[in-house]
């Protein structure tokens, strides 16, 4: 029998009633929820529920699989979502190269979003978008109308809040006209950082201080003083006055890099289950990179009710969107966009019903060389008691 390998819901699970005892006056409702859904993902607390029997293709080791509990937060939840959204994704590669950029918020801006996740995310993602689309359309720079992708990430290596998008932008767009495409001329990214990063400071703020006016920012407790309109223009001034990070990666390859990139970024969760190294003593260990030390792969040992605690900063409020696309890759008219592009670069449309389908292989436990093919499902009840709900009092 093989050696159950460490995961989140075994450390949610097993220091429960001692997180609750510490934190639970805080919770939200949305996080009270992604934490019950992975504790008991794949186990008979989900009551009645479908079993899926697996078998593997080589030597016939069996698996049987509860119910998943589909939150998108969890992470052993992740695979099949990404592998839909990947395969519809591929009919809308186009033939040119794509560029990597990321947008950070500075730590004293980020830190708002601990108790305004949803207004602070959302104005990330306005300011994004208008700082990429407005610099394209400029003619001094490209003088056309883009596209791109954009991924919110808020966590860390060591899972302190660090909100920060990523963005997949094809090398060129459409001509004011709409009759040419117009191709980036460098190798490098069309668009300078310094001004990206800039414009992006500007209108996050001017945002920012339109949703204090507005009365959409809460605060309380440790944040209270920000209530005061002298208190919050502060740390908007003081953010005013240093450099907010835009980062630019080298362009990929072709659109099957970018592919394997997005299967690596879209459905990414605040830490993977790899990444755990062990929990004992009411401690749990895990791996990161140290991005100031060469990218070097450490060990990080936490509490476990503050690893709990640190995962849970990265649970987005319900509804919302974490992947959204801008321009002429914006849902409205997506598909008319792109037949138009792909007319102006002259490439044939492609089959977007086509499958990823070896993105996500699932290889057998046993043998780690063959594939688990699904063989049957079984409708099973199992009556057993669900983990009572700690109260928050």
């Amino acid at each position: 029998m093989r050696e159950h390998r460490l995961e989140v819901a075994d450390v949610f699970r097993t220091y429960e009633k001692e997180f609750f005892a510490q934190w639970g006056h805080v919770l939200g409702a949305h996080q009270r929820r992604a934490f019950e859904a992975i504790r008991d993902c794949r186990t008979a607390a989900l009551g009645g529920h479908v079993e899926y029997v697996e078998q593997c293709d080589t030597c016939g080791h069996r698996v049987i699989s509860y119910n998943s509990c589909r939150n998108r937060h969890c992470p052993k939840c992740q695979a099949m979502a990404r592998a839909e959204w990947l395969a519809e994704r591929e009919g809308e590669l186009l033939p040119v190269p794509y560029f990597h950029v990321v947008f950070t918020l500075p730590q004293q801006i980020g830190g708002l979003a601990l108790q305004n996740a949803r207004e602070i995310y959302r104005i990330l993602f306005r300011a994004v978008s208008e700082t990429l689309l407005t610099i394209a359309a400029d003619p001094r720079r490209l003088g056309a109308a883009i596209g791109f992708l954009a991924v919110l990430h808020t966590w860390g290596q060591n899972l302190h809040l660090h909100p920060h998008v990523h963005c997949v932008v094809p090398g060129g767009g459409i001509s004011p006209d709409g009759v040419h495409w117009i191709a980036c001329k460098k190798k490098l990214f069309f668009l300078p950082v310094k001004v990206l990063s800039s414009r992006f400071r500007r209108l996050f703020l001017i945002y920012l201080r339109e949703a204090f006016q507005k009365g959409r920012l809460k605060f309380q407790g440790d944040m209270a003083g920000l209530t005061q309109p002298a208190a919050f223009e502060s740390v908007c001034q003081q953010a005013g006055k240093i450099k907010w990070v835009v980062f630019v990666k080298p362009p990929f390859g072709g659109p099957e890099q970018v592919l394997k990139y997005l299967a690596r970024y879209t459905h990414r969760v605040a830490i993977s289950n790899r990444r755990l190294v062990s929990m004992e003593d009411g401690r749990v260990s895990f791996e990161y990179k140290d991005y100031a030390d060469g990218n070097q792969t450490k060990t990080m040992t936490l509490v476990a009710t503050e690893f709990i605690r640190r995962f849970l900063l990265h649970i987005l409020p319900n509804g919302f969107v974490r992947i959204r696309q801008f321009g002429f890759l914006a849902n409205r008219a997506r598909g008319k966009k792109l037949a138009l592009c792909r007319a102006l670069l002259g490439a044939a449309p492609l089959d977007n019903r086509k499958k990823v389908e070896e993105q996500d292989v699932k290889r057998c436990p046993a043998c780690k060389i063959g594939r688990m093919v699904l063989i049957g499902i079984t409708l099973a009840y199992h009556l057993a008691v669900r983990p009572p709900r700690q109260d928050s009092s």
